[in-house]
């Protein structure tokens, strides 16, 4: 997952005000019987699905998924032979051109004042080091804010050390306010005559496990390497900053860039009976980091939408309109397969009724967020009505609809975020430790069931959601 969080305005879940609403107008939205659908798909969810299977075969078959690698190319296969099975429709892939980046290997090690080797990865996107490594004295620094600040000849010819906590948070904001650490402090380091940046990983686990993640390099400074440490590698480089004494660094990384190379994205299709023309777009992305198999990011959002549309279709009845399930390529080193769905199916966008994707672990889903047009607000409400007895909470409009659907979210399309609650998914994103063994089929189910719910009422909703302004009103449901 490649994304910015930012901490979401919290309104009341239920107002006075919608509550009227929605129960004044469920003849306008939907029939009693698309409503009692909706029920029985949540609860023969929450009885167990077949989620953890896909997940299983995704980690089993498949493995780490990096984008332009062999197992990325292995994962699509997979994908379009798992949907095709599942007995989707319309079963395709959508040639995507993706960045190449090998990791290579990575050493970080403090050589004075008491010399240990630290856990370390670099970070994705970073150039390596010269053959022979770098070692130079520390600068650390408590924030991004904190680097900016210095002068240059604090910095020039040093090794930048940012130990910023993240802090564990239900809606992932506290990744949101560290992220950018990662993503933008080699350019800035290098701006004030860095030689490399180590970071304290963005990330909460307590083991000696390290973070990995992407990186932008501004064209207007020199690149140069990063690397993440783990927690407790950081907490000990820390204490012997704290002791006083000078402390220096060797770091070596084999980090490299390659040309580019293809990858796909892969969709399926569960056709509308009335509108068919109409799409209900659910998504999670196919790829994965290189370090581990990547079974909670985002094995687990690729088992969720696709086994929340095999149960729509195996209903008795059929979705007015058609859901369609995108596996976006890419989503980890730069976003690649959101955005060349949105410009290959340019002219469909206006055809789009809503998007929601799954990108943020196996959940439980904990509250629905919309960015809908503000006349739909009583229709989400009533959708929030039938998730209630899944401890589903309302939250705002101000949906952002996850990272690879941004381009259809700013193109009006609107969104749903069927929140995942992320207070332990930052123990393991991005690490070798996102394997298999940390999903839990229960949760999985409850995710599954939210995610039926909202695309089935999505697909059976009389009329549209409207269009989502940039500017839609942060009103509560």
């Amino acid at each position: 997952m490649h994304r910015m969080y930012r901490p979401a305005a919290l309104f009341p879940a239920f107002s006075a005000a919608f509550l009227l609403a929605a129960a004044a107008v469920p003849a306008a939205d939907w029939s009693e019987q698309d409503l009692a659908t909706a029920a029985t798909l949540r609860d023969r969810a929450v009885a167990g699905t077949n989620a953890f299977d896909h997940v299983s075969g995704l980690v089993t078959e498949v493995g780490p998924r990096f984008a332009g690698s062999a197992g990325d190319a292995a994962a699509v296969r997979w994908a379009l032979n798992r949907l095709g099975t599942l007995g989707f429709s319309n079963v395709r892939s959508q040639d995507v051109l993706v960045p190449r980046w090998v990791r290579g290997t990575a050493e970080v090690s403090i050589v004075a004042p008491y010399p240990q080797p630290l856990v370390a990865v670099a970070i994705g996107g970073s150039v390596g080091t010269p053959e022979e490594g770098i070692e130079a004295q520390v600068v650390t620094v408590g924030s991004l804010e904190a680097l900016s600040a210095l002068p240059a000849n604090q910095v020039s010819g040093k090794i930048v050390f940012i130990d910023q906590r993240m802090e564990r948070t239900r809606d992932a904001s506290g990744y949101g306010a560290v992220v950018p650490n990662r993503s933008q402090g080699a350019s800035v380091a290098a701006n004030l005559g860095a030689t490399a940046l180590v970071i304290r990983s963005v990330g909460t686990s307590p083991d000696r496990v390290a973070h990995t993640g992407g990186l932008s390099y501004r064209t207007d400074a020199p690149r140069i390497p990063a690397f993440a440490i783990s927690n407790p590698d950081a907490d000990l480089l820390a204490r012997q900053v704290k002791s006083g004494k000078p402390v220096r660094l060797r770091l070596r990384s084999t980090a490299r860039e390659l040309p580019p190379a293809w990858s796909a994205n892969v969709i399926g299709e569960i056709p509308g009976s009335q509108s068919p023309n109409e799409v209900v777009l659910l998504g999670a992305h196919l790829d994965s980091w290189d370090v581990g198999p990547g079974a909670v990011d985002d094995g687990a959002g690729v088992a969720i939408v696709m086994e929340a549309a095999r149960l729509i279709a195996k209903l008795d009845r059929k979705p007015a309109r058609t859901i369609r399930v995108v596996l976006f390529a890419n989503e980890e080193f730069g976003l690649s397969g959101g955005r060349e769905y949105a410009r290959l199916m340019s002219e469909e966008i206006p055809r789009h009724v809503i998007a929601f994707e799954a990108d943020l672990g196996q959940g439980p889903v904990w509250r629905l967020q919309s960015r809908v047009g503000v006349e739909q607000l009583p229709a989400v409400a009533q959708m929030l009505q039938v998730l209630e007895p899944l401890k589903i909470e309302g939250g705002d409009n101000t949906a952002s609809g996850g990272a690879d659907l941004r381009p259809l979210r700013e193109a009006g399309v609107p969104v749903l975020d069927l929140s995942l609650d992320a207070t332990n998914y930052f123990d393991i994103h991005h690490t070798t430790n996102d394997t298999l063994a940390k999903i839990d089929p229960k949760i999985l189910d409850q995710s599954v069931a939210a995610y039926a719910v909202a695309a089935w009422l999505a697909s059976t909703k009389q009329g549209d959601f409207g269009r989502a302004s940039q500017q839609t009103s942060a009103g509560s449901h």
